[in-house]
């Protein structure tokens, strides 16, 4: 069965030259890439020299026509995240695998950036892959997979997870819970709570994440 090809909107590198970092954006469940390609304007002036791309997910949502999914959602449990990532990794793993390729970089200048379903999406196929990214920031989502890279304690990448204290989606003991797990995995991960925040990203976590990229991504900047 052949793999679909995704494709999405697209930041060439604020500095016009070619890429030396390159940022992927995986907008949550009902929307498309054009969800998140504005945060690539926002974080263009801290990384100049990054390419950012907001892949449109596989599939038509089903619970949204004009917008598109990573896999479905109906009963909003463990087990569904866990099949429905399990399904979808391929498909973002090929993507991964042809943005760099596109740009000529390595994983070591990549950062997964994901919204809600697409948090789980970054987290899944960033902390399997063999050679994981240089990032991995997470905005509303949780972990949805234990399928990890063999040794990827030693090799994680830098995660970045921030969650609003009010999100009604996916509540705040959802954001605890992963911490914890990659905790007990010896994985590192920040962490940060934005306080009054829903569902969404508010100017303090937009803050916080581009400085989180800039600093993974040109830690000698």
């Amino acid at each position: 069965m052949s793999i679909p090809a995704l494709e999405g909107p697209r930041l060439a590198p604020a500095s016009g030259g070619p890429a030396k970092q390159l940022v992927i954006l995986l907008h949550g469940y009902g929307a498309d890439g054009n969800d998140l390609i504005g945060l690539g304007a926002q974080w263009a002036p801290l990384l100049p020299d990054a390419a950012f791309v907001s892949p449109n997910a596989p599939h038509a949502c089903g619970m949204s026509p004009m917008g598109r999914e990573w896999f479905p959602l109906e009963a909003r449990d463990v087990e569904e995240y866990a099949r429905g990532v399990a399904e979808a990794k391929p498909i973002l793993n090929a993507f991964v695998d042809a943005e760099l390729e596109r740009n000529g970089l390595t994983p070591n200048e990549l950062a997964l950036v994901g919204f809600s379903q697409g948090t789980m999406m970054a987290l899944a196929v960033g902390l399997s892959r063999e050679k994981p990214p240089a990032a991995i920031l997470g905005y509303s989502g949780t972990i949805a997979a234990m399928d990890f890279a063999e040794d990827i304690a030693t090799k994680a990448p830098r995660i970045l997870l921030v969650h609003g204290d009010m999100d009604p989606v996916i509540p705040l003991e959802a954001h605890v819970m992963t911490r914890n797990t990659l905790g007990q995995l010896e994985i590192a991960v920040e962490c940060h709570v934005c306080q009054g925040l829903g569902h969404g990203i508010d100017q303090q976590g937009l803050m916080l994440g581009g400085g989180f990229l800039k600093q993974s991504l040109t830690p000698n900047a």
